[in-house]
């Protein structure tokens, strides 16, 4: 009887352990970053998932929409393959966003019903790492706006109004109108930029389109990770460096796989630290591709001169 009562509770051991091993196989399936594809309307909307786990068996996460910045997702519940979610409404309506999809051979697959109340099908496929594994040494620089013409620059959205012209070796967006973007696209390089604005206005450098590096008036506030040098909603610069409003802002910003640099105004506020995932205006959120530089021109007046990069050699 001893015999047969030991045999049963090391069944029972093995069985439970059996079925934790099997829910820990399955929460693996899906945690990590996701590059998604929304789509709404006649155009594809690029966002992005992030789910880790916290403590023992709670799933939580990060979104980043096609706009705003990344939230925080208080829970995230996943079973047989099925991801489910809400968050808060941001900018874009005034009721939870909610997520639901399913995992199929490694893909998602599902719709978001938005804070406006329509639901998007989208679908999405695991974020590549973009890990380098050898040294990149870059040449000489080149630049990519030749201070008299916006040759080798197009409009980011063709149904809004340009309102960039080229002046006096200045790149000038006087009124808020439309992106602007490189034609030819990068993986890896070192850009250079200067960058001046006026008070209270707002821009942003999109490193391959995808990664936003604020640009913002935000002299004299603490850093923060929606505020100037910041990679927007990730990464926070570890000191403010702007100067006031109307003085020319100067960056010198890396990238390299993941992994970016910034000097902002002879400051390292940012040092190789490593991009999670695409920031909201990405252009698209296919982040194992080589993408272009875009200059935000839709939220204020802004102007950039002398910009040039340097890519591997």
């Amino acid at each position: 009887m001893h015999k047969i009562i030991k045999h049963i509770g090391h069944s029972l051991i093995l069985l439970i352990f059996c079925t934790v091993s099997i829910s820990a196989q399955e929460r693996e399936s899906i945690i990590g970053k996701w590059d998604l594809n929304v789509q709404m309307k006649n155009k594809i909307a690029p966002s992005w998932l992030e789910v880790k786990l916290s403590g023992t068996n709670t799933l939580v996460g990060y979104f980043v929409e096609y706009n705003g910045s990344a939230r925080p997702i208080s829970e995230v519940y996943f079973q047989n393959g099925i991801i489910d979610f809400s968050i808060p409404p941001q900018w874009n309506g005034n009721t939870d966003l909610h997520f639901t999809g399913k995992l199929t051979n490694g893909k998602l697959v599902g719709t978001i019903l938005g804070s406006n109340a329509i639901a998007y099908p989208f679908d999405g496929s695991r974020a590549p790492k973009l890990i380098r594994k050898e040294a990149i040494k870059f040449g000489k620089e080149k630049p990519l706006f030749n201070g008299e013409s916006l040759n080798g620059w197009h409009q980011a959205n063709e149904n809004k109004k340009n309102q960039w012209i080229a002046e006096k070796g200045v790149l000038k967006n006087p009124y808020s109108g439309n992106n602007l973007v490189t034609d030819e696209s990068f993986e890896d390089f070192q850009l250079h930029l200067e960058v001046r604005y006026p008070q209270e206005s707002n821009s942003g450098i999109y490193l391959r389109g995808r990664y936003e590096v604020q640009v913002e008036d935000s002299f004299g506030k603490d850093p923060n990770s929606i505020l100037f040098g910041a990679v927007y909603g990730f990464l926070t610069p570890n000191q403010m460096a702007a100067k006031p409003a109307g003085e020319w802002q100067v960056f010198d910003i890396t990238l390299i796989g993941r992994r970016v640099t910034i000097i902002a105004n002879d400051k390292i506020i940012i040092n190789d630290q490593i991009i999670p995932g695409i920031t909201g205006g990405a252009l698209d959120s296919n982040e194992g591709a080589p993408g272009p530089i875009m200059l935000q021109g839709d939220h204020g007046k802004v102007e950039y001169r002398n910009i040039t990069i340097r890519l591997p050699e």
